[in-house]
């Protein structure tokens, strides 16, 4: 489920969520994140959170590679 943190004031994106609008799977998301092509925000308990407004732009990013 999509949720707020106060810090961001962004939309934030739990890993299977984000896979899931993306068309990959989380285990290439987490992947991605740790090569550095996306950033992940962690909650305090470390579960990765990923913001809407990234995921959007990794979709635009594929669409022109394509």
């Amino acid at each position: 489920m999509p949720s707020k943190y106060p810090d961001t004031g962004s939309e934030l994106l739990a890993v299977g969520a984000a896979a899931g609008l993306v068309g990959v799977s989380v285990d290439t998301l987490r992947r991605w994140e740790r090569n550095g092509r996306i950033i992940a925000l962690r909650t305090p308990t470390g579960h990765r959170r990923f913001r809407r407004a990234d995921i959007e732009a990794l979709l635009a990013e594929e669409v022109s590679v394509s």
